[in-house]
């Protein structure tokens, strides 16, 4: 196997490692391991397998720790594994789902526990080295992610006959063409599967031959929205028609950026934080376009309806995010026989897995379309303000958005009281709450659900009470207000409270909504200007969505977090502002405040810590 070996330390080389070593035995292994500092990756001698494959396991974006997955049957010492949400749950399954691939990649955070194991297994066993690796951090409780092989050809040999099979399956494949079709996402919705992925990697062979970036995509797809927002407030039937058509090419051009990323295999965490905070300010600023141009025609509460969907939308996203780390937290827990097995959650997940697994049935589609994807709302709003104009597009996208968040909620509810996983306990509660100082000073209470709810509930009134207000021409009695004050500050107490119950990974959603409703409310009561309460909103989500993408990536805490001063102290100033006179003056000052701290807090994260950690600034003396 000598020769194979050094055949897999050259395409090891062409696949981006720049310090490839042979090790005679698991002890190198071992102190070779202590000595690293960044990424370690690690493989067997008796893999075959194209270049790409190495290549997509060394610039996996899915986590730090990843292990390449094979649907072969395990030959004698090779590990099985079994896989849940991408994630690697469990070796040498009885359920096992793949076979261990022999290779892996190593986050720097795991590499004492890879040495400490590559020592443990030094001993020897009935198996392989490297499977006897990837047991070992498995059982110690690291995370693992799961990479499988789609479309390219690897494969474990045992001896000659089998190597040249494996050899000849690999040169079968055409490995670019492979590629390309493998940066079109595996599942995805069915408006993006028929409607854009037919078309969109020609687009995105050509970006990557001329040369232009992901970020550069990205940085196309928001002119694109933007223009389709000015055209949707212009108004008129040419005008409209051109913002669906620009639309829709700039969604296109939103999926084309992640298939380039993952053709030339460019990943990077500022990509991806900025395609997320990307799509929602596209989606948010058409929503603005709308809004303006339901007001222009004659429709007085144009703004309204636009706050209205981007406040769902931004709350439906919370959900959606807290849910799927509900999901990833439970599959790496031990599986436990349930009470409710075979009640309601049990039998609406066993469902659901079904469905799922049933690709490209009718099922399958309804149940990914039902839920209205970026893609159906995107073709929603194209279609139906070229057709029928803005507002017709605004009340479409907020009854087909409520309908579908009442469907996903009312799911996810019982099938989380089912699963009965805390994951608000599993982090920072505070930092995704938003809490800030002044949560901190204020006593501790249970049941922080209960209290978000109650807060949710008390400016859901506030602002029913201010609208019928301003529409019989009176104001809104200061008690009001300061009651609905007084609900949040009570949601705010359950901020050390310990979130440990099966719902209440909704906290953080609920806060969004009591957050944003009381803002609004108070716009409202002080009548200021649609545009700016939507603009104050705006600010409020990007905050939001940078916390929620921070999670998903599993990166710290923003630079400036503190000074955007948590969502109790800014719903205290906006309520002082209101009972003061100045309302307006209030949103617009912590709008125009919090959108410098955002910036600045973004060319800090992105810039100015990223070039001192590479050495690029130095401080004086």
């Amino acid at each position: 196997m000598e020769p194979l070996a050094e055949r897999l330390a050259a395409q090891w080389r062409r696949a981006g490692a720049d310090d490839v070593r042979v090790a005679a035995d698991l002890t190198e292994l071992a102190d070779l391991v202590a000595a690293a500092t960044g990424p370690v990756l690690v493989s067997g001698a008796d893999l075959v397998a194209h270049t790409a494959v190495l290549k997509h396991l060394a610039t996996s974006p899915v986590g730090p720790t990843v292990a390449l997955v094979l649907t072969d049957p395990p030959a004698p010492g090779q590990a099985t594994v079994r896989e849940e949400r991408g994630q690697v749950v469990e070796v040498d399954a009885a359920d096992a789902s793949g076979v261990f691939g022999g290779a892996l990649r190593v986050g720097a955070a795991d590499l004492p526990a890879l040495a400490e194991a590559a020592r443990r297994a030094a001993d020897g066993g009935p198996r392989n080295a490297v499977d006897r690796l990837v047991a070992d951090l498995a059982a110690r409780g690291t995370l693992i992610f799961a990479q499988r092989v789609r479309l390219l050809v690897a494969h474990r040999v045992g001896d000659e006959a089998q190597r040249v099979a494996a050899e000849a399956a690999v040169a079968a494949v055409d490995e670019d063409r492979a590629e390309l079709r493998l940066s079109v996402k595996e599942r995805d919705d069915f408006f993006t599967t028929y409607f854009v992925s037919t078309w969109s990697p020609f687009v995105t062979k050509a970006a990557a031959r001329i040369g232009i970036g992901p970020t550069g995509v990205t940085m196309v797809s928001v002119a694109f929205a933007v223009a389709a927002a000015v055209l949707f407030g212009a108004g008129g039937r040419p005008a409209l028609v051109a913002g669906a058509v620009l639309l829709y090419l700039g969604f296109v051009l939103d999926c084309v950026d992640g298939q380039l990323a993952r053709y030339t295999r460019h990943f990077s965490a500022w990509g991806g934080w900025l395609d997320t905070m990307a799509d929602r300010f596209k989606e948010y600023v058409v929503y603005a376009g709308l809004g303006y141009g339901a007001t222009h025609a004659g429709f007085r509460y144009g703004w309204a309806l636009a706050l209205a969907a981007m406040t769902l939308q931004t709350v439906r996203h919370m959900t959606d995010t807290w849910y799927g780390a509900l999901h990833d937290e439970a599959a790496r827990r031990p599986k436990v026989v349930s009470a409710d097995a075979g009640g309601i959650g049990g039998k609406l997940n066993a469902a659901s897995t079904r469905v799922q697994a049933d690709t490209g049935s009718v099922s399958y589609w309804l149940k990914r379309t039902v839920v209205f994807p970026i893609g159906e709302r995107w073709a929603l709003i194209a279609i139906a303000a070229a057709l029928f104009g803005p507002l017709v597009a605004l009340v479409a996208v907020l009854v087909w958005g409520t309908l579908a968040f009442a469907y996903t909620g009312g799911l996810r509810t019982l099938r989380a009281r089912w699963m009965r996983v805390p994951v608000m306990a599993t982090v920072d509660a505070a930092l995704h709450r938003d809490d800030g100082l002044l949560a901190r000073t204020l006593p501790v209470a249970r049941r922080p659900l209960l209290l978000a709810v109650f807060g949710a509930l008390g400016a859901a009134g506030t602002l029913v009470w201010a609208l019928l207000a301003v529409h019989g021409g009176g104001d809104l009695p200061v008690w009001v207000p300061v009651l609905a004050l007084v609900l949040l500050l009570g949601a705010a107490q359950g901020s050390r409270a310990s979130h440990d119950g099966s719902l209440d990974w909704l906290v953080p959603a609920a806060l969004r909504a009591a957050e944003y409703l009381f803002a609004i409310a108070i716009g409202v009561a002080g009548r200021a200007p649609a545009w700016l309460i939507f603009g104050y909103v705006l600010v409020l989500t990007l905050h939001h969505y940078d916390l929620t993408a921070r999670l998903e990536k599993r990166q710290s805490a923003p630079p400036l977090h503190a000074a955007t001063l948590g969502w109790p102290a800014r719903s205290v100033l906006l309520a002082i502002g209101l009972i003061a006179g100045y309302a307006s003056i209030a949103l617009a000052t912590l709008a125009a405040y919090l959108l410098v701290v955002f910036v600045a807090s973004v060319v800090l994260a992105w810039v100015v810590l990223p070039a001192r950690a590479r050495g690029g600034v130095r401080s004086p003396g």
